[in-house]
């Protein structure tokens, strides 16, 4: 099978979990995978743009197959739309799906996090902080992963498996919102100051003032991003109807 640069077998591996020191390379679908999501997350394949899977098969040197099951997987998380008849699309930007998005976030998160105030280790800790600083010198593809990254830590010690699996779930469906955060220098900077004044209080055990900081850390950011949104689609109404 003929591979182009960006579909080259990775020498990159993995470890499963499951099967201390064994080796795992990525399939064919994890790169066709990874390269359609991030193309998506990026904005190189914009919303409402179709998904031809002979193009792509033949642009990415390999069969529909792969292709095929990497445009089911990217449906399931809500980048890719499939319609009857007409085919896939990439998903259009939403204001409902931003509000839904934040609604729960601001529900689970919170929780999480006081939950997890009490278990957290300083080395844990020491992480975090070191997420940050990762995130004030990242680039905008990689900002909202290194994001994902600090919540991570810190609300992983709540040891609650289910609620950080949606809570993960959602912060990959929201990853292109993030974007628009990141590439505002004023906003990162207010996201970084939030996540060391959370960092801060979780290292003083201060888990009730903790959960209300990060409701409203929510809250800040889901009314910018939800900001950003409408007038996207508000400008790009007016150009249609132009």
């Amino acid at each position: 099978m003929a591979y182009p640069a960006n579909i080259q077998p990775s020498h990159d591996v993995e470890r499963p979990p499951s099967s201390p020191g064994r080796l795992v390379r990525k399939t064919t679908v994890e790169l066709v995978l990874d390269d359609l999501r991030s193309r998506i997350l990026s904005g190189a394949l914009p919303p409402g743009v179709p998904l031809r899977q002979e193009a792509l098969a033949e642009e990415l040197g390999v069969s529909r197959i792969p292709v095929r099951e990497a445009i089911r997987i990217l449906s399931a998380e809500g980048l890719i739309d499939v319609l009857p008849h007409k085919g896939a699309f990439v998903s259009m930007l939403s204001t409902e799906e931003v509000r839904e998005f934040f609604d729960i976030r601001q529900r689970l998160e919170p929780w999480l996090l006081y939950e997890a105030v009490a278990n957290i280790s300083d080395e844990e800790l020491r992480r975090a902080e070191a997420q940050v600083e990762a995130m004030d010198h990242a680039n905008v593809d990689d900002w909202g992963a290194l994001n994902w990254g600090l919540h991570e830590l810190l609300y992983a010690p709540a040891g609650r498996p289910a609620a950080l699996s949606i809570v993960r779930g959602l912060h990959e469906k929201s990853e292109r919102y993030f974007r628009f955060q990141a590439v505002n220098a004023p906003v990162r900077e207010q996201a970084h100051r939030e996540h060391q004044q959370l960092i801060d209080l979780c290292r003083h055990g201060q888990a009730e003032q903790a959960r209300r900081v990060l409701e409203e850390h929510i809250a800040t950011a889901g009314d910018e991003i939800l900001g950003i949104v409408t007038r996207i689609l508000d400008d790009k109404s007016k150009r249609h109807n132009a």
